[in-house]
C-alpha cells in the first residue's frame, strides 16, 4: 500500500458495514497488497472501534500465503430469540458453526499456549451462526488480501444455546437442519478442519505472538459445518443432531 494508509482503508470498510449495499473495490492506494497489510487494516479497525471486539473468526490456514482470521465487533454479536441482518438478494446468508466463549483473558506473549491451556480458558461452547454479507459487488477481481481486510464477508455473529464443552472440542461431523414451515434443508455437516477446536488453538497462538490479547467474554468461531446456507427472513428452527436445537426469528435490517 502506498504510504500504508491503513486507517483510511479501515474507515472506509467500517462505513460500508453499516449499510445494506455492495461497493466497488477500495481506491487503489487503499487496497492491501499482502496479508500483513490486511491484518494491519484489522488493527486499525479495532482501534477505530475503541477495542470493542466481541469475537473472532478463523480457520486453519489453507496455504502458507493465506490466513483466515478476522475480528467480529461487539455491536454485531447477537443472542436471544431475534436476529436482524442485512439481506443478500433477499435472503439471509448463514454459516452454522460452534462458538467457543472465553471465560478468562489470554494475554499476548512470545511462547505458545498449549491446547490444554486454551481449553481451560474456554468457559462455554454454543451452537452459532456466522452472519454473511460481502461489501464488494459480485464478480469484482478483488484479491484475497482485499477480502481478508474486509473480514471475509463477515457481518456479524449469532450465539445460540450452549452445548457440551467436551463434545464441542472434538466435534468434526454433525447433521444439521434448517426448518421453515414445510421447507427443510438438511446437511451432513463436516468441519473443514479435523475438529472444531483445532483452529481455535492456532488462532490464539497466531494472534498472541503478534501482540494481540484475547479477553474473557469474546466468542471465537472456527469454520462452517455446511458452507453458506440461504434461508428466508422468518422463523427458522436450527438443529444440530444430538447437540440441541433452537428457534430463531430472522429479520432484514433497514
Amino acid at each position: 500500500m502506498s504510504n500504508k494508509p491503513y486507517q483510511q482503508a479501515a474507515e472506509c470498510l467500517l462505513k460500508r458495514r453499516h449499510k445494506d449495499a455492495q461497493y466497488d473495490r477500495l481506491a487503489e492506494n487503499l487496497r492491501p497488497q499482502s496479508i500483513e497489510d490486511a491484518l494491519a487494516i484489522h488493527q486499525a479497525m479495532i482501534d477505530l472501534k475503541g477495542g470493542a471486539v466481541g469475537g473472532w473468526k478463523c480457520l486453519l490456514p489453507p496455504a502458507d500465503d493465506k490466513v483466515v482470521v478476522a475480528p467480529i465487533f461487539s455491536d454485531t454479536v447477537h443472542s436471544g430469540a431475534n436476529c436482524s441482518l442485512f439481506a443478500d438478494n433477499g435472503k439471509a446468508r448463514l454459516e452454522p458453526e460452534i462458538a467457543f466463549v472465553l471465560g478468562q483473558d489470554l494475554v499476548a506473549k512470545d511462547t505458545p499456549y498449549t491446547a490444554d491451556e486454551v481449553k481451560a480458558a474456554v468457559k462455554s461452547c454454543h451452537m452459532a451462526l456466522e452472519l454473511m454479507q460481502s461489501r464488494y459487488q459480485p464478480d469484482l477481481p478483488s484479491t484475497f488480501a482485499e477480502k481478508l481486510a474486509d473480514g471475509l464477508v463477515n457481518q456479524g455473529l449469532y450465539i445460540g444455546p450452549e452445548v457440551d464443552k467436551n463434545q464441542a472440542f472434538e466435534l468434526s461431523n454433525v447433521q444439521i437442519s434448517f426448518t421453515q414451515g414445510e421447507k427443510v434443508q438438511q446437511f451432513d455437516g463436516k468441519h473443514p478442519n479435523p475438529t472444531a477446536s483445532k483452529p481455535l488453538v492456532w488462532l490464539i497462538n497466531f494472534m498472541t505472538q503478534r501482540g494481540v490479547s484475547f479477553k474473557a467474554g469474546q466468542a471465537i468461531i472456527t469454520g462452517s459445518f455446511a458452507g453458506i446456507v440461504e434461508v428466508d427472513f422468518s422463523s427458522v428452527e436450527i438443529e444440530y443432531q444430538n447437540l440441541g436445537s433452537y428457534q430463531l426469528n430472522l429479520s432484514a435490517r433497514d
